[in-house]
Order: C-alpha cells, then structure tokens, then sequence
C-alpha cells in the first residue's frame, strides 16, 4: 500500500483531457499537493492508504475553473452604477468613483470578496486586472487561490500612478516582491488600445518580451471603439495592435464582440487567445462575440465574468451556459459549443491562455490538484443522463460543495476555510456607506 495525503472518491470524475471523457466511480489520489494517480475506486481503495478519504458518492469531479478576465476589487462596485452603456459607465461613474476611493485598502479587501465569491462558484484560479497589484496579491496569498496579476498601464493619471512610467515601475515593483510565489503570476496589462498609446504599447511589448510573460488587454469591445481607432490612427484596433507587433501567442484579447472574417483569421495565424465574457457583453449592450466562427477557425478561447461592476456575478458556471447558449443562438447551429466544449473553455483553455497549462486545468498525473466537487444529488439536476450536460446548463455555483487548490481544501460543504465570511461582508458594508456619499 502506498500513503498519500488525500483520496478523494467521486460518483464521476471529468477530466478535460482526454476530452469529452466522463468517468464513473473513480478517485484522485493527491500527494503533496499533486495528482499522483486517477483511477478507479475499487482499484484506489486498494493500492493507497490516505491520511484523509474524502468520499462524495453523489458528486462529479472538474478541474478547477479559470476566471480568465476580471477586475477582482471591483466587487466592491457591484451594482453602483447598473444599466448604462460601457463608456457612460466608464467615464461618469466608475472612473470617477475610482479617482476618489481606490487605494490599497479598498483594493485587498475587494480582491478577498472576489475570491471568496469565486472560490464558491468554484473558480482557483484568475486573471486579474486592476490597480495597485501588491494589495491584489496580498489578498491571493491570504485567500489560497492562484492568480495572474495585471501590471496595468494607461496614459492617464488616477489614484494608483501618475502617467504610463510610474505604472509600469509600481508594477514591476509588485512582481518583483512576490516572482517566486508558487500560485501567483504576473502579465502585463495594458487596459485597451483607446487609453493606451503607441508608445506605451511599444515599451510594454519589450517587457513582455524580455520577462516571457503575457500580455492582457480589452480589445473590440464596442464599435464606438472601433471608430475612435478608426478616426485616430486610421486602422482598426486589432490592425493597430498587429502593425505594433502585439498579435502573438503572448496575447490575451478580451472580449473581441466586433470581428471581421479577416480579423477571426488573422487571430488564429497569430495564435491569439481570447477571454470571452458573454454576460459582461449583454449586460453592457457592448453585443455578441464571434464565438462559433472563432472556435471553427481554431482560436483558443477561455471564459472571463470581467468585474463584478459590470456584470454583478463572478459566476463562471454562469458564463459556461449562457456562452454555450449564445454561440447556438447567433449561429443557427445547435451543435455549436456542446457541454464538453464549454467545461474545456472554462478550465483548460484558460490554463493555456495563460501559459499554465502544464500545471492546471485538468485532471492529469502530475499536475496541481486543484479539483472542484458538485454536488448532483438535488432535484434540481435530476435525473442525469449525460453528466457534462447536466453541470453546464442544469446545476450552477450553489452546487459547489468542494474546492482544493494545490491539494490544499479552501472550500469544505460550501464553507470557506481560509476566509471570514462574517468579516467579508462587514468589509463590504464599509466600503458601501463610504461609495454612497
């Protein structure tokens, strides 16, 4: 018999790779903090011995969920300025609310809110874009999470930095106190081609370059965007970004609603990734993504909930079903973006978008375990004939019982273990009556 630190059992386990697998009445063994074997139960039971078994007859396995596009602080906004168009939204309420009240302070505690919300709805692991990273850190690091944290950029002042320059340097400065952090890294995150100059695009392509990190941005959101770019630079965003040399692998694209054929192709030449954030598009009336061309076409695309402002919900289950609604309703098509495909776009897709997927995003030998359970065992989700079926378009956050990151369980029957939920929400409270006046 071989020890382990943990077995856990499961009425179903999906892997994500190999895809469009569902296995039945099979087990993780997890040993310092890594998956060492994936296997059935009868066979588990007999060739490890556990320090701890964790049996969930009624339950199916996932990896953990990849929130490839937020702005984690931004829970603290949830619901101040609803039902507006994105650049109403941006310039007279969000912008201005953020020039007065962000600071370290609100940033850590909007970031633990995020992560206790993301960490129910089954979410481990985020890609995070927003202003004074350090306090976005501190807060993963308390929380047990993992995280890509944003280096942003605009060319404008606000309450963080004072022009392109110091928000590269204070970002640079957060890398640096947390670059061996085994769950935390870091991309740079220029906010989006209309608040970004060629210039800035330039110098941060070089430091992306030199660090081997990702790049992060909002991209083709709106068609007012499109026509400012057009009026400005006399190219269409995406045009400008590749005569800047930005298009690559290193790419992350966020949103990308309004695309040309010309333009689906030219991302999957340049092996561009996109963060799909279907809710935050409608909600905002910013419109609907592509989605069914760009997966013929072979672009990797990751979901996203973006911030909390813009869509009131970090709920990736929530994404995973309304995208695979939305890309059968624009398409005509039925069989666009079948349940398997959405739970891939959800974890491993993400993983690889953001150059983790050697590490996360599935259930294999050797990689992290970070494991979500569902609870199926509701009226709600039965009966069950196809298992993916069921946890895309029936069962939703409120059925994550479990959550392990790195083998360690931040989520134990929907009750956090690394988080005061009491305390999370006086801090919310907080920030309420300070935002109101």
């Amino acid at each position: 018999m071989t020890i382990i630190d943990t077995l856990i059992s499961a009425r179903w386990i999906i892997p994500i790779e190999p895809a469009r697998v569902a296995l039945e009445h099979h087990s993780v063994a997890i040993h310092d903090g890594r998956i060492v074997d994936l296997l059935p139960t009868t066979d588990a039971t007999a060739r490890y011995t556990a320090a701890e078994h964790i049996q969930l007859n009624q339950h199916v396995l996932t990896p953990g969920f990849v929130n490839l596009h937020t702005h984690a602080a931004m829970s603290l906004m949830r619901g101040l300025a609803d039902d507006l168009p994105l650049m109403m939204w941006l310039k007279d309420h969000i912008w201005p609310a953020e020039m007065k009240h962000v600071a370290p302070a609100f940033v850590k505690d909007g970031t633990l809110l995020a992560c206790a919300e993301m960490l129910r709805g089954g979410i481990t692991c985020f890609n995070d874009m927003y202003f004074f990273p350090e306090a976005a850190a501190q807060a993963v690091d308390q929380a047990g999470l993992r995280a890509t944290i944003g280096i942003i950029a605009l060319d404008f002042p606000t309450a963080y930095a004072a022009d392109a320059e110091d928000y590269l340097r204070k970002g640079l400065e957060a890398r640096d106190a947390y670059r061996e952090h085994a769950r935390l890294n870091f991309c740079m995150a220029p906010h989006a081609p209309y608040t970004v100059s060629d210039k800035t695009f330039e110098k941060i392509l070089m430091l992306a370059e030199q660090l081997d990190i990702s790049i992060h941005l909002h991209a083709h959101e709106t068609q007012d965007e499109i026509q400012q770019s057009l009026a400005e630079f006399h190219l269409r965003p995406l045009a400008r970004l590749q005569k800047l040399g930005l298009l690559s692998p290193s790419l992350i694209a966020t949103h990308m609603v309004h695309l040309s054929e010309d333009e689906i192709a030219l991302c999957a030449e340049r092996g561009v990734h996109v963060a799909h954030c279907p809710v935050s598009n409608l909600k905002l009336a910013s419109g609907i993504a592509p989605i069914a061309q760009l997966l013929a076409a072979g672009v990797n695309i990751g979901l996203g909930t973006d911030g909390a402002a813009s869509n009131n919900r970090l709920d990736l289950m929530n994404e995973m079903r309304i995208a695979a609604l939305l890309a059968k309703g624009a398409s005509g098509d039925a069989t666009a973006l079948p349940a398997h495909q959405a739970l891939a776009m959800a974890t491993i897709n993400g993983a690889k978008a953001l150059g983790l997927d050697q590490e996360i995003g599935s259930l294999k030998i050797g990689k992290a375990a970070d494991i979500v359970a569902f609870d199926l065992a509701t009226l709600e989700t039965s009966p069950s004939y196809d298992i993916a079926s069921n946890l895309v378009y029936a069962a939703g956050r409120e059925h994550v019982s479990d959550v392990w990151v790195g083998g360690r369980r931040l989520l134990n029957k929907r009750s956090l273990t690394t988080l005061d939920m009491p305390d999370l929400a006086a801090r919310a409270a907080h920030w309420q009556s300070i935002l109101r006046n």
